[in-house]
């Protein structure tokens, strides 16, 4: 594998599902693939799991990772073709992306959107930019409009978690008092649409997801109709996609409470505000697996170096 940017670089999920619970049994099996190699990752964007599980994912496999806060140490990065470079940034996306391919041997990036400018989030500028201009494996660590490596760690959690051959799973929009992306929400959706489950959406009106991406995925705008029969609700805010950005409502009713999910199992990509997004006898209770769902994150990381590396 080349690049890890998408979850529909992914064509049998369930074999990655697999590999990842073995690498998950054996952490250090292929502690030497990654020998001599360095990774480096390049945040735009703050970031806790994320940062700590890629890291510990390539100590994993004997690499060397190489973390870099570019929005706030580095030179201010122009990604405009062309441009004139009079005003605040100082170095081009050509010579950064080039250079940083000289000292990593798998480069991975964090960038989220403007959420003011659909077109430019949706072409992935910085993204892109890096697979255009770096002559090594690019690792998407969430962009403008998607987060795989979340969305194959939630694979992941639901497959281990499971009872049911074919578990009822439910994405479900809750409040929040900022703005937030779509790029969770879409990579979930593009995982469940890979696996054998019901999946279905629930959202007010208003905030349905990219159409493009959820497709003929059921969407409810009543939330416990959609939880009806749940095995596992999956929650996340997200800002209106067809009023780009905005946010058009926080309606506390919302809000998931213990009543509303009854026995299903709750997941979050964390971090979660409690008793904004859910309450807290949810997350304290035996039912939440966010926990459990966050250490997953180092496997999901590990398998998609591995693969990488086993190309290189």
């Amino acid at each position: 594998m080349k690049n890890y940017t998408s979850i529909n670089e992914i064509e049998n999920i369930n074999s990655w599902i697999e590999e990842a619970k073995e690498i998950k049994e054996n952490p250090l099996k292929n502690k030497d693939l990654g020998k001599n190699k360095t990774l480096g990752l390049l945040f735009f964007n703050s970031s806790l799991r994320t940062r700590l599980s890629t890291q510990k994912a390539a100590l994993n496999l004997g690499m060397d990772p190489i973390v870099m806060n570019v929005s706030g140490d580095a030179w201010g990065i122009e990604f405009g073709d062309g441009t004139v470079m009079n005003g605040n940034t100082a170095e081009h996306i050509k010579e950064a992306a080039a250079v940083v391919s000289q000292y990593c041997d798998i480069i991975a990036v964090r960038a989220f959107p403007s959420l003011t400018d659909k077109e430019k989030d949706e072409s992935e500028q910085v993204l892109n930019s890096f697979k255009q201009f770096a002559s090594v494996p690019i690792v998407n660590m969430e962009s403008a409009t998607g987060h795989p490596l979340q969305g194959l760690t939630d694979a992941i959690t639901i497959s281990e978690y499971s009872t049911k051959k074919k578990p009822k799973v439910v994405l479900s929009w809750a409040p929040h008092v900022k703005a937030l992306p779509h790029a969770v929400g879409n990579s979930f959706v593009q995982a469940m649409q890979k696996m054998d489950v019901e999946f279905v959406i629930a959202n007010p009106e208003g905030y349905d997801l990219n159409p493009e991406i959820t497709k003929d995925t059921p969407i409810y705008h009543n939330q416990e109709e959609a939880f009806k029969d749940a095995d596992f609700v999956y929650t996340k805010n997200w800002s209106s996609y067809e009023t780009y950005g905005k946010i058009l409502e926080v309606d506390e009713n919302w809000t998931i409470t213990k009543d509303k999910i009854g026995n299903a199992k709750f997941m979050h990509c964390l971090p979660v505000r409690r008793n904004v997004v859910v309450e807290d006898a949810v997350l304290d209770s035996d039912n939440s697996i966010v926990i459990q769902q966050a250490n997953n994150r180092t496997f999901a990381a590990q398998l998609v170096l591995k693969k990488i590396l086993e190309e290189l």
